[in-house]
């Protein structure tokens, strides 16, 4: 599957909350899902971002990729950073997905970590990418 940062031309994260089952919890996390049959992680990204958020982006730059449970499964999961991201209508959530997009200044992402506020492992493996792909700074 994919993960997807996406960032507004105003320098702001788009994160998706949602509840998730397995915690019985609503998690703040970035935008991503599977890639369907036929379709490249780069597609599947971009194809994600529109569908959760409504946003659009016109490149997906590969940042990297994790194998999530290598225990159990034998899945990667791809990061993608998206930037210059413009809202271009409605989303295109799945069945029961109920997801809230919020806007976070970048300079406070940071501090979503530090608070426990996100603690989705694949969501901090993206922007331990993102890290990377900056040189080891988050703005």
């Amino acid at each position: 599957w994919v993960n997807i940062i996406p960032l507004t031309q105003q320098r702001e994260v788009l994160f998706i909350r949602q509840f998730r089952h397995g915690t019985r919890d609503v998690t703040c996390e970035i935008p991503g899902g599977t890639v369907d049959p036929g379709e490249s992680p780069r597609q599947a990204a971009l194809r994600e971002l529109q569908e959760e958020t409504g946003f659009h982006g016109s490149d997906a730059i590969e940042l990297g990729w994790v194998n999530p449970n290598p225990a159990l499964q034998e899945n990667r999961c791809w990061t993608f950073l998206v930037e210059d991201v413009e809202e271009i209508g409605d989303r295109q959530t799945e069945g029961s997905e109920a997801i809230d997009v919020v806007r976070v200044p970048l300079a406070d992402v940071e501090a979503l970590f530090t608070s426990g506020e996100i603690a989705h492992a694949l969501t901090i493996a993206a922007f331990h990418f993102y890290r990377q792909h900056l040189g080891h700074r988050l703005i």
